[in-house]
């Protein structure tokens, strides 16, 4: 390893890059890389409401809210009333959402096979396996974070 690098400092970097090499990608499609990440966590999580959402993709409520005007403007995204709170919003994927999003599919994995160029399948699987290992670790919240955040 070089001096300056360390394992946070290089995961970092490594995102960093991939995610200016998908938004090269995706601006010839229309779309950027924070509507894409939105659609994409919808697409896990449909129906879910805004701030459940926001949450998730860790952004503040009122940016969210702002994502969602632009995509529903943009007939990606359709709010729909919550039966059991009248007050909350559910938000769907629509058609056309689902069409783009199949569309930047290719997009996705081919960065992903430049990315993973001269690694063997079996680095790309102990990476990838490594790399959910370490979310997983990172991911588990104490008790006393479970009762502060829901």
């Amino acid at each position: 390893m070089n001096d300056g690098d360390n394992l946070g400092s290089l995961i970092a970097d490594v995102s960093h890059l991939m995610r200016r090499a998908f938004d090269d990608r995706a601006r010839g499609i229309g779309v950027s890389r924070p509507q894409w990440r939105v659609l994409t966590m919808l697409r896990r999580h449909e129906g879910i409401h805004q701030g459940g959402l926001a949450d998730l993709i860790e952004v503040e409520p009122i940016t969210l809210c702002r994502m969602v005007d632009r995509l529903q403007e943009a007939d990606l995204v359709e709010r729909r009333a919550d039966p059991s709170d009248r007050r909350a919003w559910r938000l769907y994927l629509t058609d056309k959402a689902r069409a783009l999003l199949e569309e930047m599919r290719p997009l996705a994995l081919g960065l992903f096979d430049e990315a993973m160029a001269g690694l063997s399948e079996e680095d790309r699987a102990a990476l990838f396996e490594t790399l959910v290992r370490v979310r997983t670790n990172l991911s588990r919240r104490t008790p006393q974070e479970m009762i502060a955040h829901g």
